[in-house]
């Protein structure tokens, strides 16, 4: 595994756009300047000793020198051991609707995205926790594995939209029931599904799966995403919405009778998400409820630091710079020179 132990100090590569733009604006200026004072052709030959292309050369050397600088002191480390270490935590499964639905705008900037929005601040809450995810619509699948890599559940996250799943619907039952079978065995850690949707058009069967999650030590929590009074579906590339048979405009509103239900029958929480943070603390607290255990997690434990490599590459590439001259040397030049007359 590669990481980073000082993070911050890549910061420094946002510099190096400022360098080049400021070299190629001193170049444009020098060459304005040349043109004053004739042809830039013929200037250059007045000028034998100057370099075209040396400058750029030194230039790109020393970019690349303080782009690796950076490199360097953020430290760039690799795993080199793999271990199994037992943290206090909990378990919980994500089943996100992205269904079409989810597009409406009655919560800003969409319910999708206000929904992705919610779940990565959730995992950014998360320490010694798992978490899972799962994706429905007309069907359900895993998205992402139960798992305690923080990182890729958020990389996941970013990519999920209603393209995913090309069958409209809200099967929230099978995203229940699928997410009851995602759980790792261990025994006595607490257990939780989060549904987050609108609950528009949704299934049968959702009750009875979230008596079985119940059954099984699960706790069903839902996240009511919209408003009850509704907001037509955008069409995506258009400033149309979406449209029934008969050419009216179809308006979406959360099911919170449905919702707070489901909530209700597995034992968990309901939380309407609107344009406040209230959901997100709300479902924040009752994480924190939850009886933690011993979570065994797959871990690096130690790292080898691979400053000596960036280290040796900067040298080189110092040397370089310092080794190549801006103006030809004219020793080349004279025997260049020579050579053609003898020839």
């Amino acid at each position: 595994m590669f990481r980073f132990e000082e993070p911050a100090y890549l910061y420094l590569l946002l510099i190096l756009p400022l360098l080049v733009a400021f070299y190629l604006y001193s170049n444009y200026r020098r060459r304005k300047a040349i043109r004053v004072f004739g042809d830039p052709e013929l200037m250059m030959q007045l000028m034998p000793d100057v370099s075209k292309y040396r400058p750029d050369v030194k230039f790109w050397l020393l970019a690349a020198a303080i782009a690796l600088f950076a490199l360097l002191l953020a430290r760039p480390q690799f795993g080199s051991k793999l271990e199994t270490v037992k943290r206090q935590g909990v378990e919980v499964m994500i089943a996100l609707d992205i269904s079409n639905s989810m597009l409406a705008q009655d919560v800003q900037p969409s319910r999708l995205e206000k929904a992705k929005r919610l779940v990565a601040q959730l995992v950014d809450k998360m320490q010694n926790d798992k978490v899972g995810m799962i994706v429905f619509a007309g069907d359900a699948f895993t998205q992402l594995p139960i798992t305690s890599d923080y990182i890729s559940a958020k990389m996941f996250l970013e990519s999920i939209d209603p393209s995913l799943i090309s069958k409209q619907g809200t099967a929230i039952a099978a995203a229940i029931n699928l997410a009851t079978k995602s759980f790792t065995p261990q025994e006595g850690v607490g257990r939780a599904v989060i549904v987050i949707t609108d609950g528009e058009n949704h299934e049968g069967g959702v009750e009875e799966a979230a008596k079985a999650a119940v059954e099984k030590g699960i706790q069903v929590n839902v996240l009511g995403v919209g408003m009850p009074d509704g907001a037509p579906i955008p069409v995506p590339g258009t400033n149309d919405y979406r449209r029934d048979r008969e050419g009216n405009v179809i308006v979406t509103r959360l099911n919170e009778a449905m919702c707070q239900e489901i909530a209700k029958v597995g034992n968990g929480i309901y939380v309407r998400v609107d344009n406040t943070n209230n959901a997100q603390k709300a479902i924040n607290q009752e994480i924190n409820k939850m009886s933690k255990a011993e979570v065994e997690t797959q871990v690096y434990t130690e790292f080898n630091e691979q400053f000596q490599a960036v280290a040796w590459i900067i040298l080189l590439l110092l040397l370089a710079e310092m080794l190549i001259l801006e103006r030809k040397n004219p020793l080349f030049r004279n025997i260049h020179l020579f050579s053609t007359k003898k020839g």
